[in-house]
This record gives C-alpha cells, sequence and structure tokens, in this order.
C-alpha cells in the first residue's frame, strides 16, 4: 500500500485527537468560569446551557466537541452549517445527537433551508421574518422554537428589534404588537429573548445590556403568559460571566473553547 494514503487519514486522526485534547482543557475552564458565576447569582450551572460557536471550524473540530461532551453548537451561517452539519453526522455515522442553533443574522429567503437544519433559532429580528420561519415550519411539518433578537444597545451594527433607549416609546409600542402577532403563529414556539452586547474592554460595561434584556423578558411574560419566556440567550467569550449573572440562561461561547477561528 502507498505511504501517501496511509499518511493522510493518519494525519487527520492526529489533529483530531489534538483538537480532543484541547477542547477538553478549554472546555473544563469555562464550564467551571460558569459554575462559579452561576455560584455568584445564587443559581446553579444547570441553569445555563452552553452554546459552542464552531463557525469557521471544520466537521474534525465539531466531532472533537462532541467527544468532548457538547451536545448544544451554534452556527452563524446557514450556508456553512448546510455543508458542516450533513459532513459531522458522516462522521460520526449518524448517531451522535447534537441540538443545532442558529445564532447569526437570518435572511428571510434562507428560512427554509434554516428550519431543516436547525433545532433552535436565536436570531428571529422582525415580524415578517417570524411570519416567513412560521409558513416554512409549516410546510415541514414541525414546530419551530425561535428566540426573538433585541438590539438594546442601540449599536447600529447590530441586528434586531431595536428598543435602545434612543428608540423610544413608539419603537417599544410596535415591539409589543408585533410580539402579539408572532405567538399567535401557529408553527412558532418562542422560547425567549437573544441580544449581542457592545463588545468592550471591561465586561462590567455590558451589564446594563443583560439587566435591560432580563427586564423586557419579565414584562413580555406578563403580557404574554401564554408563551414561553424562560430562555435569555445572552453573553459570549468576553462577558458571559456578567451575563450569568444576569441571568443567562444560553451563553454562546466560540474562542475560548476551540481557540482563533479557521478557515476550512
Amino acid at each position: 500500500m502507498r505511504l501517501d494514503l496511509l499518511i493522510v487519514p493518519l494525519c487527520a486522526k492526529l489533529l483530531t485527537m489534538s483538537n480532543e485534547v484541547n477542547i477538553k482543557t478549554n472546555l473544563a475552564r469555562v464550564q467551571d468560569r460558569i459554575t462559579a458565576a452561576a455560584r455568584r447569582a445564587g443559581r446553579t450551572c444547570d441553569e445555563v446551557t452552553l452554546v459552542a460557536v464552531t463557525k469557521t471550524h471544520p466537521p474534525q473540530v465539531v466531532e472533537a466537541a462532541y467527544q468532548a461532551g457538547l451536545r448544544d453548537l451554534g452556527e452563524n451561517r446557514v450556508e456553512e452549517a448546510s455543508v458542516k452539519i450533513p459532513a459531522f453526522q458522516e462522521l460520526t455515522s449518524g448517531s451522535a445527537h447534537l441540538r443545532w442553533h442558529m445564532i447569526g443574522h437570518l435572511q428571510r429567503r434562507k428560512a427554509r433551508l434554516a428550519v431543516t437544519l436547525f433545532d433552535v433559532l436565536h436570531s428571529v429580528d422582525s415580524l415578517r421574518l417570524a411570519q416567513r420561519v412560521n409558513r416554512m415550519a409549516e410546510e415541514s411539518d414541525r414546530l419551530m422554537p425561535v428566540l426573538l433578537e433585541v438590539n438594546v444597545s442601540g449599536e447600529a451594527s447590530k441586528y434586531g428589534f431595536d428598543l435602545s433607549p434612543a428608540a423610544g416609546q413608539e419603537a417599544r409600542a410596535r415591539f409589543i404588537a408585533d410580539v402579539e402577532q408572532i405567538v399567535a403563529l401557529p408553527y412558532l414556539r418562542p422560547r425567549g429573548l437573544m441580544t449581542m452586547a457592545p463588545i468592550v474592554a471591561d465586561p462590567e460595561q455590558a451589564r446594563p445590556v443583560f439587566i435591560a434584556l432580563r427586564t423586557l423578558r419579565d414584562d413580555l411574560s406578563k403580557r404574554f403568559p401564554e408563551a414561553d419566556w424562560s430562555q435569555l440567550s445572552m453573553g459570549m467569550t468576553d462577558d458571559f460571566e456578567v451575563a450569568i449573572e444576569e441571568g443567562a440562561t444560553m451563553v454562546r461561547i466560540g474562542r475560548a473553547i476551540f481557540g482563533s477561528r479557521r478557515t476550512w
């Protein structure tokens, strides 16, 4: 047998083993930090779901993440996920059960594919998108769990329903009217809210954003008790501990587990 035919799969196996070791070490550190942050808030780590963000990482890294014990994975782009998710299933012979989270901006024209790929959509940021996802879920004959993405900080670079202080009461009133229609969509299952805090030097600077999202969630729970508002997806590598202290139930962490982004 040719030596090169042996070397290629061997190198791939060694890479996977190396990734698995690094991911396990990094994951243990992150889990310790989650536990400590939850304890400071009088909570338990079981109340926080770690969504490991695998964007730009190859299927072999996803496999290593699975072997390390991760079961909730997040992707930013539908196109990348449409290649990666089937590739990962092929690597594991389709036996692994993961929950895939769409955490990036979702265009309406990609809603059909997103509904078939993902278990949870974190980034429903308009009534029109919610209505489109509902239609695609109906066609797929499934109930689609979603989070409503809210732009609390007012940053122009952020997606989401604009509920920044500058947007004013009219924006809030429009949002409440939109939510009333969203919770009535038969194939959507609202599960809570999502936001992205500004990138800041001190995580404490992000705390007001997390407080604002939690306060909004509490208000929606009173206004629309028929829906499930239990989930708060907020906090990433640089600020997830503060987010947990303020009530996050899902934190989206990539770099602290996988290191710098890569292409494949």
